[in-house]
């Protein structure tokens, strides 16, 4: 298999071939993200995925799931994405699902008939950074879309019958925006109401805009416990009709896992309970903490 720099796929992705379908992100502007700086967009061509496939039956055929990468490959026209993935679907026999990346724009450049298509084909999960509900937040660290926009999309996929699965970044508005972040970014899920929410929480990355930003004192980044305080808000203002909700990832200081609405009395309690404590021994220590 040919991978071209570091590779990022999501948590639940953990057990999939990973196919990288294109390098880097289309937009890679986005302020706190080092992920795809190194690496020039582009969309690899059929030939190279079907040599990467092709040598992927060899040692792993009976694969369950495949996660195409990079950044945002739902990006890739409809005209040139069904070959691949229906060349997936036909390798693997014991396949699945399909997982893939999209972005707003991505997603608004398939309409739901030919996002529906993608489905029949095996793909059955997207996706979708939202960051923040927050449009001042958005803006500032260059996301480039519109709520609204993220909203429509959001629907499109849902539409189609396909899984939404979306990230949100505790810490982004630092300290001056923190609870207005919170705040909107549980009304924004409330709104778009997706199958599946995980919070990270913002690390930043050297040679990062944001990072320059730290340098200079425009961005402060919240404390642990304000980190904390934002989860509980986040999650208070968050009414949906089912949606599993996870800050269980590495880059979080308290993992909580939780079916919303059914667990979010208990979900609140039990970070209540933490913050009140302020025990270090209650959360992931630092150095642990990671991407």
């Amino acid at each position: 298999m040919r991978y071209e720099g570091s590779i990022y796929r999501p948590p639940s992705e953990a057990d999939s071939l990973i196919l990288q379908v294109t390098i880097g992100c289309s937009h890679n502007k986005c302020t706190f993200c080092g992920s795809f700086k190194d690496k020039k967009f582009r969309v690899r061509s059929f030939e190279e995925v079907k040599e990467d496939v092709e040598e992927a039956k060899a040692y792993a055929r009976y694969v369950r799931k495949v996660f195409i990468a990079d950044g945002d490959a739902l990006i890739i026209p409809q005209k040139m994405l069904v070959p691949i993935v229906q060349l997936i679907k036909d390798s693997f026999p014991k396949l699945e699902r399909i997982g893939i990346y999209g972005n707003t724009k991505s997603i608004l450049k398939k309409s739901v008939e030919e996002l529906k298509e993608l489905k029949k084909l095996g793909i059955g999960i997207i996706y979708l950074g939202v960051e923040s509900g927050d449009q001042i937040t958005l803006d500032r660290v260059h996301k480039g879309t519109k709520l609204d926009k993220t909203a429509e999309a959001s629907k499109r996929v849902k539409d189609a019958g396909i899984i939404l699965s979306v990230t949100v970044l505790l810490g982004l508005g630092g300290v001056e925006r923190s609870t207005v972040h919170a705040e909107e970014t549980g009304k924004f899920l409330s709104r778009i109401d997706p199958d599946y929410a995980g919070a990270l929480s913002v690390i930043v990355v050297p040679g990062t805009p944001l990072a320059e930003e730290v340098k200079r004192g425009t961005f402060q980044v919240p404390t642990p416990y304000q980190l904390l305080e934002e989860l509980y808000i986040m999650i208070k203002n968050t009414n949906v009709t089912h949606t599993f909700f996870a800050s269980n990832h590495a880059s979080n200081y308290l993992p909580v896992k939780a079916w919303l609405p059914e667990d979010k009395e208990k979900t609140l309690k039990a970070i209540q309970y933490v913050l009140d404590k302020k025990d270090p021994a209650l959360l992931r220590p630092e150095y642990m903490r990671a991407l």
